[in-house]
């Protein structure tokens, strides 16, 4: 298809066993919720052609960001070690930045997202609500604010 795709998964990429999704919102309107469970990573951006998660705001990258689930390494509260598949965000270079709870993350580096984490991008107002399926949604979106 002629177009170069910027992102490549790393070794530890998985399917997420939670059903991770994102609640969207442009101001007060919920838009279609986006699904997450179904591969290892998803593209974000204009270009069509290769993203997951199409975006079409003109501030935003034709690859601006992508999401990837990987296994990591925690401690469990006994003390023993355990692993498990974790959503991440990352940052491609994008001209007018990715934002998680406001905060501009850096380029070309993994940061962890967590339940209820608000992601950005660029310019646009829309408003990406991490949640997963157990997650108490109603309650929980008025506590943050989002929407309002």
């Amino acid at each position: 298809h002629g177009v170069v795709v910027k992102y490549s998964e790393p070794p530890e990429a998985r399917i997420p066993k939670r059903r991770w999704r994102f609640y969207v919102f442009k101001g007060e309107e919920a838009l279609p919720t986006l699904y997450l469970h179904r591969q290892s990573a998803y593209l974000i951006g204009r270009d069509r052609k290769v993203a997951d998660i199409p975006i079409d705001h003109p501030s935003c990258s034709k690859q601006h960001a992508a999401i990837q689930f990987r296994l990591v390494n925690y401690d469990r509260p006994d003390g023993t070690a355990g692993r498990t598949v974790r959503p991440y965000i990352i940052d491609l270079e994008a001209a007018n930045g990715t934002f998680v709870n406001n905060q501009k993350i850096e380029s070309k580096r993994y940061v962890e997202l967590f339940e209820k984490d608000v992601v950005k991008f660029g310019f646009s107002s829309r408003e990406y609500v991490l949640l997963h399926e157990e997650s108490k949604t109603d309650a929980s979106l008025d506590d943050m604010g989002v929407g309002q």
